[in-house]
């Protein structure tokens, strides 16, 4: 597991449209790419069999528009990342740099791997997803604080309260393990004085 480098609370940047829905993720990245080192990055397979026509890039798909380069925020429609537990997928949209993806509802085994890699699954409504996917391109400013996805107007997202935890503070599941190092400490020394039996003998 690659975890996030550091933490974030506000992130502005703009944002691309993916107006399509359950999106999997052998489609995020194919898997004849996982071979690949990670070292040298996975962004140039993201969405790479929906983005081509062989080898050309196809001018009817968004994210290969002009308005989309440059984009952090891929705003998109229901049951994204579903299908096989690839991290991989998670790899092709951070170091094609995205740090955040808004959907109605997202994988839920992609959503966790997005998490422990610093990029926001931000869970809107079918109805305020399509609002905003009819307001790109736009800039959006994403706030962990208030849970709110800004723009013309404010929309809120729902997020688990451990996942913004960890987001905040670039943590992923070993992070967040060891935050709890003294309580697990603790818990260990009344256990061990508790029932002494089912310590091994040094």
């Amino acid at each position: 597991m690659t975890g996030p480098t550091k933490g974030w609370t506000v992130h502005q940047g703009r944002a691309a449209a993916l107006p399509i829905e359950n999106i999997d993720t052998d489609q995020i990245i194919p898997a004849r790419f996982m071979s690949a080192p990670r070292a040298s990055g996975y962004g140039r397979f993201l969405l790479h069999d929906l983005r081509r026509d062989g080898d050309a890039l196809r001018p009817d798909f968004p994210l290969n528009h002009t308005a989309a380069q440059g984009a952090s925020i891929l705003i998109t429609r229901r049951n994204f990342g579903g299908g096989s537990s690839r991290e991989a997928a998670v790899y092709a949209l951070v170091d094609a740099g995205f740090r955040v993806v808004i959907a109605p509802s997202f994988g839920d085994i992609f959503a966790g791997n997005a998490v422990n890699n610093g990029l926001l699954p931000a869970r809107v409504s079918e109805a305020q997803a399509e609002a905003l996917l009819a307001s790109c391109p736009a800039t959006l400013t994403v706030d962990l604080d208030s849970l709110s996805i800004v723009g013309a107007d404010s929309t809120p997202f729902a997020l688990d309260p451990v996942w913004r935890q960890k987001l905040i503070n670039g943590w992923d599941d070993i992070d967040l393990t060891a935050s709890h190092g003294a309580a697990i400490t603790a818990f260990a020394a009344r256990r061990r004085r508790a029932a002494p039996w089912v310590w091994p003998v040094a």
